[in-house]
């Protein structure tokens, strides 16, 4: 990519990003980062960017091409209206934060401004992320593929024409990782009420959950086949599926707790 990045914002998700695309072959002088939090800021550093602490130290000649907002939901109204100085024509604002929605940035940066929403998910760490993007009628074709790209870095990437899917992709993708960890935690406390050691029955977990969803990135079957090619007739995993696929089970649980966490994050979109 043939442009300049500024990447607002460099903890935990910020720092993913910034790992994905030094790893992809984005030059460190490509990419310049604020952060006003010192020990981040100087673990930014250390990967051979230019860290300020304020957009304002940047220089009065710094222009990037694409800014990407990486900070909380919550920091954001002290956060975006500094930066629309840097708004001109080719420029994207590329925001990842959950629950604001492109409308919020239009109002601090102008409703000419082109930006781009996104959800990313915390497996991006590891470059296994998912992220889902979505754009205002000003972006071209050119910042929708740099959007891309820079997120393409951390895993996979979708695009929504709607944005009001993007509650729905954050319940899903967005706090999924959660769910997920929760899962673990729960096996392997049933797995010590079992009887097994707690060491080794989280052990099991994390290594099962783990594995299975590797198995089910690569292998092409549907989920259900996968589920039935582990489930034999009378055996122990029926006896098990019976209770999750019940009345109340799972399926019914987790359409419930993705519409919870839609419904904040469009509580969130609302102020």
């Amino acid at each position: 990519m043939s442009a300049k990045i500024l990447l607002v914002g460099a903890g935990k998700m910020g720092a993913a990003l910034l790992k994905g695309w030094l790893d992809t072959g984005i030059s460190c002088a490509d990419i310049a980062a604020v952060e006003p939090h010192e020990p981040t800021r100087i673990g930014a550093a250390r990967r051979g960017i230019g860290v300020s602490v304020a957009p304002d130290a940047l220089g009065l000649g710094y222009q990037p091409d694409v800014v990407v907002f990486a900070v909380k939901p919550q920091s954001m109204d002290a956060v975006v209206p500094a930066y629309a100085a840097y708004k001109r024509k080719g420029v994207v604002f590329l925001s990842i934060a959950a629950g604001k929605p492109i409308s919020y940035f239009e109002t601090k940066l102008g409703r000419d401004a082109a930006i781009v929403r996104a959800m990313p998910n915390t497996p991006a760490a590891v470059g296994r992320g998912f992220s889902v993007l979505t754009a205002n009628r000003n972006v071209d074709v050119a910042g929708q593929g740099r959007a891309a790209e820079l997120l393409a870095a951390v895993g996979e990437v979708a695009w929504v024409q709607d944005e009001a899917l993007m509650d729905a992709v954050t319940a899903t993708s967005g706090s999924g990782p959660a769910y997920v960890f929760y899962l673990i935690e729960c096996l392997a406390k049933a797995g010590a009420v079992a009887g097994l050691p707690a060491d080794l029955a989280l052990r099991l977990a994390r290594s099962t959950i783990a594995g299975a969803g590797e198995l089910a990135r690569l292998d092409p079957a549907p989920a259900a086949e996968l589920r039935r090619n582990v489930t034999s007739p009378g055996g122990t995993t029926e006896a098990a599926l019976k209770i999750l696929m019940g009345e109340g089970g799972l399926e019914t649980l987790m359409i419930r707790v993705v519409a919870a966490a839609a419904d904040r994050s469009r509580e969130l979109a609302r102020g």
